[in-house]
């Protein structure tokens, strides 16, 4: 299990609407910085600060050949959301199941 700041680190890169689409379409292979920016409209430079927020989470890896920048999906970085929420939903399954035995004893009690 990732430690807390891990999973606050990601979750806050995950924050952003756009950040989530470029994750979503990176999901499907490695793009260049040009091709995901196309869809959104925003300046480069502000498309870039989404970029770096990506990229400094760990969620992302650029590589640069020549004048383009790729970017490229850190699939086991994003494990960590996955991680956490499988976490969470063994606790609240925990939870309910006593919560659900309870019930019933009441139920069956006189």
């Amino acid at each position: 299990m990732a430690n807390s700041m891990d999973v606050s680190e990601v979750f806050l890169a995950l924050s952003d609407p756009t950040r989530r689409d470029i994750i979503r379409r990176l999901g499907r292979g490695p793009a260049s910085v040009g091709e995901l920016a196309q869809p959104f409209p925003i300046t480069l430079p502000s498309f870039l600060k989404h970029i770096r927020a990506l990229e400094s989470s760990g969620l992302i890896h650029t590589a640069k050949s020549g004048r383009v920048r790729t970017c490229s999906l850190d699939r086991e970085r994003l494990a960590v959301v996955t991680d956490w929420l499988d976490e969470q939903r063994r606790v609240w399954e925990d939870r309910t199941s006593r919560l659900e035995a309870i019930a019933t004893d009441l139920e069956e009690s006189p």
